[in-house]
């Protein structure tokens, strides 16, 4: 960002509509947070989903478990929008976007009508698509993804069908492999790399989990690839992984990874890098359209490029830019945090840990289940694993969060408690 940039946000009037386009966690705050900052102005979300906006997580556990309704995981109440003078546009399809001298002109197509609206100020919000299979048979019906509510309708009804396959050892996959197997359906994973979740945790919490699963009755393949989907008169019969193998299945659930949707900020000319290219206050590259949540790439202190798909970051986010939107002094963006649940695993994240050079794990003997694996860039702190330990993890991110970054020598005795070594005193 340029101190032009820095100038003309500082400068720019609070706008007196602002468009949010997506309409998830981070959108749905977004216009939550301006309302609560007393914000009068007229706010417009506009959701391509025909259905009130809603939580993702629990698609792949209480609601397969049938533990869930789509009333149950509403993030407001139908209510709550015309309440709050936030106008909900569902099932609504942005066609194009151009700016304009005065702000955004947006053409949109809904109940069969286009229509082409005039804002101050735009937020983007889209989101990310599930990435699909590209190899023969991905393209039978009962190959499926998890991202919105549809799939997880879908999937739910396919759970007794028969065996499952999850091509995916990742928090979707994982999560829905340990929720199938509780509810007694044959599993096995498929996971290309060496280990599972090796983007996101390091190699003894993977580990921990694999052998987690495996408990479970789950057959986790590691190093394998599928190389084809075979079905019959009609059905799937199973997957062909390289070698020759076939293993049986009646579903298939892709789960590798999402791809953000950049395609409108593209046609703005946009800068787009695995994500739209966000600074820390959510400025996209031309300084003036912000964008939050799953769709965005980060940019670290040292120039990385990241992705964080998270309802954490997306509130943060949708703080960040609330406060731009208003002109007021954007908050300090505490340690990220992420969780998983996996059957009886419960996985809590708080911080980064690329880049890290050190790591120590602490395992209470008395109680084995609980390990908590702690990250190290220089000798201090950066992140942390935890697993059925939400004591350490809420000790934890309080630290990061207080910027209380310690080394590897203080955390070493695991004679004594976390909360000891890092309570508020020793900040």
């Amino acid at each position: 960002m340029t101190d032009a940039q820095d100038s003309s946000e500082a400068k720019a009037p609070v706008p007196q509509s602002v468009v949010v386009i997506g309409a998830s966690h981070a959108g749905v705050q977004l216009a939550d947070r301006l309302r609560a900052e007393g914000y009068t102005g007229e706010i417009t979300l506009i959701s391509h989903e025909c259905h009130l906006p809603y939580q993702r997580p629990p698609l792949s556990k209480a609601w397969l478990k049938g533990e869930a309704s789509s009333e149950s995981v509403l993030l407001r109440d139908p209510a709550y929008y015309a309440d709050q003078k936030i106008e909900l546009l569902t099932g609504t399809r942005v066609e194009q976007l151009e700016r304009v001298r005065d702000g955004v002109q947006v053409r949109f197509a809904r109940d069969g009508e286009r229509r082409t609206r005039q804002f101050d100020r735009l937020v983007l919000a889209t989101g990310a698509r599930a990435r699909r299979l590209t190899l023969p048979g991905a393209d039978h019906p009962d190959v499926l993804v998890l991202r919105d509510i549809d799939h997880a309708r879908s999937l739910a009804g396919r759970v007794q069908a028969g065996p499952i396959v999850v091509v995916g050892g990742g928090f979707v996959g994982l999560e829905v492999a340990a929720t199938a197997r509780t509810l007694g359906a044959a599993v096995t994973v498929i996971e290309a790399g060496e280990r599972l979740l090796a983007r996101a945790v390091g190699p003894d919490t993977a580990s921990t989990l694999l052998a987690a699963h495996r408990g479970m009755g789950t057959e986790v393949l590691l190093g394998t690839a599928p190389a084809e989907i075979l079905h019959d008169h009609g059905g799937l019969r199973a997957v062909r992984i390289a070698g020759g193998r076939e293993i049986p299945a009646a579903t298939v659930l892709v789960g590798i990874g999402a791809q953000a949707r950049t395609e409108l900020a593209e046609q703005l000319g946009l800068e787009c890098d695995g994500g739209v290219v966000v600074d820390e206050a959510c400025r996209t590259s031309d300084g003036w359209t912000l964008a939050i949540g799953d769709c965005t790439t980060h940019v670290s202190d040292a120039g990385n490029r990241y992705r964080l798909e998270s309802v954490d970051n997306a509130m943060e986010q949708a703080h960040t830019a609330a406060a731009v939107l208003l002109g007021r002094a954007i908050p300090k963006r505490t340690a990220p945090w992420f969780w998983s649940d996996q059957g009886d695993q419960k996985l809590q994240i708080t911080g980064l840990i690329g880049g890290h050079t050190s790591m120590l794990v602490r395992v209470d003997p008395e109680r084995p289940r609980r390990r908590v694996a702690l990250y190290f860039s220089g000798g201090a702190l950066v992140a942390a694993e935890c697993l059925n330990s939400p004591a350490d993890f809420v000790v934890l991110r309080a630290a990061l969060a207080r910027d209380h970054r310690p080394g590897p020598e203080a955390l070493s005795d695991t004679g004594v408690p976390l909360k000891k070594l890092l309570g508020p005193s020793r900040g």
